[in-house]
């Protein structure tokens, strides 16, 4: 599995950002998020997700910048881990992905060497290049416009969040091939 870099909204303040509640009915408005957040909270509940909506929303893209980095570093397995490490602190403990105290937390609890956080930290240029370029390929490519987008064998793209059953018809496919 390999993650791939996409903003939502990259207009938004790096740091801390934006109250997440008062982002999302910016972007969703108020009616939708008062129904999207009682759902989400039940759905993340049924898989052990604790969602929460106080805190911060931040820009995103150092956050991809630490993800490249950890895929770069230690492959699949350091990438996934911090993606675990950054989704918990965002959807559960109200911390800011755009926060570099958050990221650098994150990368610690992940295991990415502390020389190569601190390196993404006192250079904010290292792997950018790298990042925007993947995130135009993909959004190209795949005409990736929201999150999340499953792309199943460099084939196959699923996008939004997905029934275990439509993956299953994917790999039947795949199987039969």
């Amino acid at each position: 599995m390999v993650w791939r870099p996409f903003q939502l909204d990259a207009s938004l303040p790096k740091g801390k950002g934006k109250l997440k509640l008062e982002a999302y009915k910016e972007k969703f408005g108020a009616d939708r998020v008062a129904s999207m957040v009682p759902y989400m909270a039940s759905v993340g509940k049924e898989v052990g997700i604790d969602f929460s909506y106080g805190g911060y929303i931040g820009n995103t893209f150092d956050s991809h910048r630490f993800l490249w980095q950890a895929r770069e570093t230690g492959g699949s397995e350091l990438q996934n881990k911090l993606v675990e490490a950054l989704f918990q602190a965002y959807f559960e403990k109200e911390q800011s992905m755009g926060d570099l105290d958050v990221l650098r937390e994150c990368a610690n609890k992940a295991g990415l060497p502390s020389e190569v956080t601190e390196s993404l930290l006192a250079n904010p240029n290292l792997g950018a290049r790298e990042v925007e370029e993947e995130r135009l390929h993909f959004r190209r490519k795949w005409n990736c416009t929201g999150v999340p987008l499953f792309i199943v064998d460099g084939r196959f793209p699923l996008s939004g969040a997905q029934p275990p059953e439509a993956f299953d018809v994917i790999f039947e496919d795949i199987l039969e091939e």
